[in-house]
């Protein structure tokens, strides 16, 4: 569907995620869960989490009668909208994770290193065909307060052993060049790119090959106890379980209690068509870094195997209520601000279009980095919070579950991240009111030096703050 649009390049624009309109998700989906069944483990959710929770489970114990359900399709929320950046850090960056976990993060970010490794080991043992490209991330400076973040988070990174360049204004010019750079900072080895529609697809047929049953289209609706396992209710019948892991990230949970540690924001991106080889030129780019840009309210982009640019971030839009609905995808004010701040990144392309937009939702928690948990005895693992880095932390977060419903990995169980749950969302109105004054606060802080106002310092002596 086209719509009108007020900017020129967005005015033959799909609204249409640009990764779910190609050959390699599109497919027949796998029949509805229907009748009464039982299963060792069973896997709510068909994302990263879940599919990389049923892919592990059968690995460690190929034995293991495991039974994957999703409510829709494979793929198709988050794990198939988001940017492709898969990066090592498990804390939502160096600066997040430092003002939480401090005394782990030496810990935590050799564990996020040694996770993005095995998801690439995977993608290849696996045969997974879906763009891998270890690229490394380039964050960018547009002010001088951004300059000055930067050189702290490459001191940071040495502490921590994560090693970082920092790169002056000619430095970032002559790797990608916009005039609104004013430094940056490359991690080599911390971010790869992927076609994420791809990837969990390619995750579907691994776990698939294992003997994996996966079921599309089942929406479960109930959880209880059920003698010594766990009792699921299907729209179309249960599923008698020994085992249960939560997945459904930003979607209702199961669980009461995990609607006060989750709320749904919805993330925003579009794609241009197929750059030239001289519009390519203009720019740079020819390592093909993942980039984003060190502002609080932020931008993330980079080029797709066919040398589109993805453009998404900056606006994160929560809806009151918690509310989740398909129109809420699209939303003209911000993909008119997403053009326009690409113009201003790269005037050199002036007249290049967009050919697809989209939206979708991210699930956000007061860390800004995922938590764990278990209910029902132990019987039942979650893991939610992801915040917007979901495409590697995922698999972490399913190691962590399995580790509580199996007791492996129990080096894990010692980590305050994992043991320790994030602070509630207060109930509305207050929850919105709160999220609205805090995104707006983070916008004037871009504008006024990266200086934080009464509302984010004290957010931040609650330990409520976020530094992108």
């Amino acid at each position: 569907m086209t719509r009108p649009a007020v900017h020129p390049a967005l005015r033959d624009a799909q609204e249409l995620p640009y990764w779910l309109d190609q050959p390699g998700w599109r497919r027949s989906p796998t029949a509805p869960l229907i009748g009464n069944h039982t299963a060792d483990l069973v896997v709510v959710g068909g994302g990263y989490a879940g599919l990389w929770t049923a892919l592990l489970a059968k690995e460690r114990d190929p034995g293991l009668d495991v039974l994957l359900v999703d409510a829709h399709q494979i793929g198709w929320a988050a794990s198939g909208r988001n940017g492709g950046f898969a990066a090592a850090s498990l804390t939502h960056g160096l600066q997040n994770g430092d003002q939480r976990f401090p005394s782990e993060m030496v810990t935590l970010e050799q564990l996020g290193r040694d996770n993005l490794d095995a998801i690439e080991a995977t993608v290849k043992h696996y045969g997974i065909d879906c763009d891998w490209q270890r690229t490394g991330g380039l964050t960018v400076a547009t002010q001088q307060w951004q300059v000055d973040a930067l050189a702290e988070n490459e001191e940071l990174g040495r502490r921590y052993g994560t090693r970082m360049d920092l790169l002056d204004q000619a430095a970032v010019r002559a790797e990608v060049d916009s005039p609104t750079y004013l430094g940056g900072l490359f991690d080599p080895e911390g971010v790869a790119l992927v076609d994420p529609a791809r990837l969990a697809r390619g995750l579907q047929d691994a776990c698939t090959q294992l003997g994996v049953r996966i079921h599309e289209g089942t929406y479960v609706h109930g959880i209880d106890r059920h003698g010594a396992g766990v009792r699921l209710r299907t729209a179309t019948g249960s599923i008698r379980a020994g085992k249960v892991a939560l997945c459904t990230n930003a979607f209702t949970p199961l669980l009461k209690r995990l609607r006060w540690y989750v709320v749904p924001v919805y993330d925003h991106v579009m794609v241009t068509e197929p750059l030239t080889d001289d519009q390519l030129a203009a720019i740079g780019w020819t390592h093909r870094q993942g980039i984003s840009d060190a502002g609080n309210k932020f931008h993330y982009y980079r080029l797709t195997s066919d040398n589109r640019i993805l453009w998404g971030g900056y606006d994160a839009v929560y809806h009151f209520g918690n509310q989740i609905a398909p129109d809420l995808e699209h939303r003209q004010q911000t993909s008119e601000r997403l053009a326009q701040h690409f113009f201003e990144t790269f005037p050199q392309l002036h007249g290049v279009r967009f050919t697809h937009t989209w939206g979708g939702i991210i699930d956000t928690c007061t860390r800004f980095s995922p938590f764990f948990g278990t209910s029902h005895g132990g019987r039942v693992a979650y893991s939610a919070g992801y915040t917007g880095l979901g495409v590697s932390a995922t698999r972490f977060g399913a190691r962590v579950m399995l580790s509580r419903l199996y007791g492996r990995d129990l080096d894990l169980h010692s980590l305050e991240m994992v043991r320790r749950m994030p602070l509630p969302f207060p109930p509305e109105p207050i929850r919105y009111v709160g999220i609205q004054l805090t995104s707006w606060s983070m916008g004037m802080a871009d504008r006024n030096g990266g200086r934080r106002n009464l509302w984010l310092r004290t957010l931040d002596s609650l330990g409520l703050g976020f530094d992108s």
